[in-house]
């Protein structure tokens, strides 16, 4: 198995074009073809359904992804041990809730790319799994999560702080002007929340089970401002981190209601798998992080 067949197996994946991976890999079509079908006689299953002009992942090529994913992360992250030295420089991969990215990150991005130019960060803030599938599999260096605990025993953390989490209307809402909000009053509301998966949206999805408490609708975003702008427009009661709405809450163009319930409120942590090599960069990423962000507990 050579480490090329891994890289045009990992393209072709990704792209599901014999053609495009071709253009990807700077060689030619047959050639792709030639070493996927070595590494499929290696293995001694298919990878690819090629069904006429379609390519499509077989279960056997869906389950050794990762694992090739992981050998091409370890083999880069080797190359870079050798090549770097101590000198923050490379690629580094961070995934980052868009709250964090938007509205925690830009001072610390500032500073870092001042102090440590040859670094090259790329920025995450959405994938269709979960960061800590993500370290695990090798596709993420490290990642600020909101997560009150560790999901996995291969994931490492640090905390950095505390979130406040907000319920939010519009200032016209009935619930806006009640001196307190129970559970109870969300029975028939309509919802605007993040993406299921979100820490602090199962926090309050946890309240309302609990209590049998039944929303009227949810609706769900990928975008933190779009739940912003969808309760200012009295579409319904949103779930967000306060930093998100700082400045609605001032210019009162949104409301915080008064809350009654369980807490809320999430740690956001910074995480990283317990095997992988801290590079240079990502170790100085990291502290830089630590010193700007996090608050005693």
């Amino acid at each position: 198995m050579e480490v090329r067949q891994l890289q045009i197996f990992r393209v072709l994946a990704e792209e599901l074009s014999f053609t495009r991976t071709a253009e990807k890999v700077h060689t030619v079509q047959s050639n792709v073809t030639a070493q996927i079908r070595a590494l499929e006689d290696e293995l001694g299953v298919p990878l690819f359904d090629r069904l006429g002009r379609r390519v499509a992942l077989t279960d056997a090529g869906r389950r050794f992804l990762p694992f090739t994913e992981k050998a091409l992360a370890a083999m880069e992250q080797g190359q870079r041990a050798i090549d770097t030295g101590a000198e923050p420089s490379g690629p580094l991969r961070i995934g980052s809730p868009e709250s964090v990215l938007t509205y925690r990150l830009p001072p610390v991005l500032h500073v870092f790319r001042r102090q440590f130019p040859h670094v090259e960060l790329i920025f995450v803030p959405n994938m269709s799994v979960p960061f800590a599938t993500a370290l695990e599999e090798g596709k993420l260096d490290i990642a600020i999560t909101a997560a009150d605990a560790v999901p996995s025993a291969n994931i490492k953390s640090i905390r950095l702080r505390t979130e406040k989490v907000l319920l939010l209307a519009n200032p016209g809402h009935p619930l806006a002007s009640q001196p307190s909000v129970k559970p109870a009053d969300l029975n028939g509301q309509s919802l605007l929340l993040t993406e299921s998966g979100c820490s602090y949206r199962e926090k309050l999805e946890r309240v309302l089970a609990l209590g049998n408490i039944r929303p009227g609708n949810t609706t769900e975003f990928a975008s933190v401002e779009a739940i912003r702008e969808c309760i200012a427009l009295g579409m319904g009661i949103g779930l967000l981190p306060a930093i998100v709405v700082a400045r609605e809450l001032r210019q009162r163009h949104l409301k915080a209601l008064n809350w009654a319930g369980p807490d809320l409120d999430i740690s956001t942590r910074i995480i990283w798998h317990k095997d992988k090599w801290v590079s240079p960069a990502m170790d100085a990423f990291s502290k830089l992080v630590q010193s700007k962000l996090a608050t005693p507990q």
